[in-house]
């Protein structure tokens, strides 16, 4: 038998000298298990997939223009798709037409190709924390020196944003960017108020920091008033909107498979983000394109949105019922407005990691919320996935979970 080449051999470049795979795809060997019942995964319930509707919309696009299915395609995305998206952003409160669209695969990639464009190795980079964990692992990737942000209950605190801002040592690169998911946050749920978001759009046109605004989730509100996206407050002050980055996404509110996601960047960071994708991919598949273009034309998106949205708010309250009832006194959290996320603690400060082993014994999975941290992570802190399961799935899964609790 030969001997295995060591990896040093290889030369490879030094963010991936000693990679870390993402933690929460760690858990997927579990997934298979009989019976088992996964709180873990932030991903739609393949229940409520419109799968006749998805096969209704394929069939059209195949048929209406079988040639723009199956050729290359312009970079920045199909011209019908990327209207489509923008009279959607325009229900979303966003003025925008198509050219100021560029449509990605899947909205993860709009934020690789913003860091291939904007993050060289060193500079500095801020992310509100706890934070999506492939978010942070792309800056590493990207070789950013991460600093967090301050957050409580309600998203990024802008007050001590500003105040960490106006003590950056001197000399110190300024921060280039800002990551936050400002509705129904991964992994807390939680959504940012209006006043904030104004205040922190001004902020960051204040002090030249590109904010980026992810949005995969904003879609899934099944309780409490709608707040307007970032992008779409940041015209009530001139000349903001020049440093708002806004990723769109069908991954979370249509099917992920699809991988259609969308970028709306000041137009230098487009045209840039159009270059480092002609490198990275060409084009997004005109198939998936064209699909969701007839999908979003149908009216598909609308009557998805009015079944998931009952469905979601049932599994919530399933869980939460659960956990209060089978746990009161073991574990803490707060009740979300959409999403798919409920970010908890154990109570006496109990490690989440540890609970885990136990639980998956018990046939339930969640995320040790030690995944969405930076550098100290809150060992108490976890996060639980309502869309997956059914509402019995559910309850039956925070029974189990109170069960491995006990101890």
């Amino acid at each position: 038998m030969c001997a295995e080449t060591p990896d040093d051999a290889y030369g490879f470049a030094a963010p991936f000298r000693a990679p870390q795979g993402s933690p929460i795809r760690e858990l997927f060997k579990y997934v298979g298990r009989p019976g088992m019942i996964s709180f873990a995964g932030g991903y739609p319930s393949k229940d409520l997939f419109d799968r006749e509707g998805l096969a209704k919309a394929l069939d059209a696009a195949y048929r209406s223009d079988p040639v723009a299915c199956l050729q290359y395609g312009d970079t920045a995305g199909a011209p019908l798709l990327r209207r489509s998206l923008a009279r959607l952003m325009g229900e979303r409160g966003v003025q925008c037409g198509p050219d100021d669209i560029v449509v990605t695969t899947g909205s993860q990639q709009g934020f690789d190709l913003l860091l291939r464009t904007l993050i060289a190795p060193g500079d500095t980079a801020l992310i509100e924390e706890p934070a999506y964990p492939a978010a942070i692992a792309a800056l590493r990737l990207a070789g950013a020196n991460i600093v967090t942000v301050r957050t409580d209950g309600d998203g990024i605190d802008v007050d001590a944003l500003a105040a960490q801002l106006d003590a950056w040592p001197a000399g110190a690169g300024r921060p280039k960017l800002l990551y936050t998911v400002p509705t129904f946050a991964n992994p807390t749920g939680a959504t940012l108020p209006r006043e904030r978001r104004e205040a922190l759009v001004r902020l960051a046109q204040a002090r030249r920091i590109v904010l980026v605004e992810d949005d995969p989730y904003g879609e899934l509100r099944f309780a409490g008033n709608p707040v307007p996206p970032i992008l779409a407050l940041a015209d009530a002050c001139p000349g903001a909107r020049d440093w708002v980055v806004y990723f769109g996404s069908l991954s979370k509110i249509v099917a992920p498979g699809l991988r259609i996601g969308w970028a709306i960047a000041p137009a230098p960071i487009a045209r840039r983000m159009i270059v480092a994708k002609q490198t990275s991919d060409l084009c997004t598949s005109p198939l998936a394109q064209e699909t969701a273009r007839h999908y979003l034309d149908g009216g598909g998106l609308e009557q998805h949105l009015r079944s998931i949205l009952g469905a979601y708010r049932s599994r919530c309250e399933a869980m939460l019922k659960a956990l209060a009832h089978f746990a009161p006194n073991d574990i803490e959290f707060s009740a979300p407005q959409g999403g798919m996320f409920v970010w908890a603690r154990l109570a006496g400060g109990r490690d989440a990691g540890e609970v885990l082993k136990r639980a998956i014994e018990r046939n339930v999975m969640f995320v040790p919320g030690t995944a969405f941290f930076v550098r100290e992570p809150d060992a108490s802190s976890l996060r639980l996935s309502f869309a997956a399961p059914g509402e019995a799935e559910a309850f039956e899964g925070a029974r189990r979970l109170a069960s491995a609790l006990s101890f």
